[in-house]
């Protein structure tokens, strides 16, 4: 794949991402699978503009008053340790690329709307149940390089927990977290980093600024979603069934 086309492809996911308070990482790692990129060098990289994106998103979407903390805390405790922790286990490529595939559906569902409140009432998550979805996801998050909210998001819209600006907020966040636990836990280097990777963190921070002002304070534009929810639906495809 052409590297700018890359990194447009990186500044398009990274705004469609945003706009619903996601950092991007799976998009990423579908972008980074299919130019052939090696996962050694997919994980840091993608938590890196996860990083970046997630950072952005919170700050706009927190500024728009959309941001609870009673509702962040029980699924964050847990869930950036497990992060630190999953980011040292070692994960055969094959499965790697199947569970990665797995998510990928589940981002996709998420972008092509699919999860939505099932009640107009929002009620508190139980404490106990909100640590347990949290450090599970927080240690699948580790295991695979990403943030974790394309998994958070669809728990808290389905079991009407969160609203989706307030749930856009609590992802970002919850994003963030987890995806600079699981830098530390993953080992490493600057060696890891490819020559485009500095172009890869601009065009991801472009997007990211753009996305998360449009998803915080504008009404978000639904068909990009929609046509970045097809297109990392096949991505899945690819990843999980080469």
């Amino acid at each position: 794949m052409n590297e700018l086309v890359l990194a447009l492809l990186i500044a398009l996911v990274a705004f469609a991402y945003a706009m619903v308070g996601h950092g991007g990482a799976s998009g990423y790692l579908a972008l980074m699978g299919i130019a052939g990129i090696a996962p050694e060098t997919m994980r840091p990289s993608a938590l890196i503009l996860n990083v970046c994106v997630s950072g952005i998103s919170f700050a706009q979407f927190a500024r728009a008053g959309h941001f609870r903390w009673r509702v962040f805390w029980p699924f964050a405790l847990m869930s950036a340790p497990l992060a630190f922790l999953g980011a040292g286990i070692p994960l055969d490529d094959a499965w790697y690329k199947r569970i990665l595939g797995a998510c990928l559906i589940v981002a996709s569902l998420r972008l092509l709307g699919f999860f939505a409140p099932r009640s107009a009432s929002i009620r508190q998550a139980p404490v106990v149940l909100a640590l347990l979805i949290g450090g599970a996801i927080g240690m699948l998050s580790g295991i695979l390089g990403i943030g974790g909210g394309v998994l958070l998001s669809p728990v808290l819209l389905l079991c009407s927990w969160a609203d989706a600006k307030t749930a856009a907020a609590i992802s970002a966040l919850f994003i963030f977290t987890n995806s600079l636990a699981g830098l530390l836990g993953v080992h490493w280097s600057p060696a890891a980093f490819p020559p485009e990777a500095t172009a890869w963190c601009m065009a991801a921070i472009a997007g990211g600024l753009l996305g998360s002002w449009v998803g915080a304070r504008r009404a978000p534009e639904p068909r990009l979603r929609q046509a970045l929810g097809v297109v990392l639906l096949l991505a899945s495809i690819k990843l999980a069934w080469p």
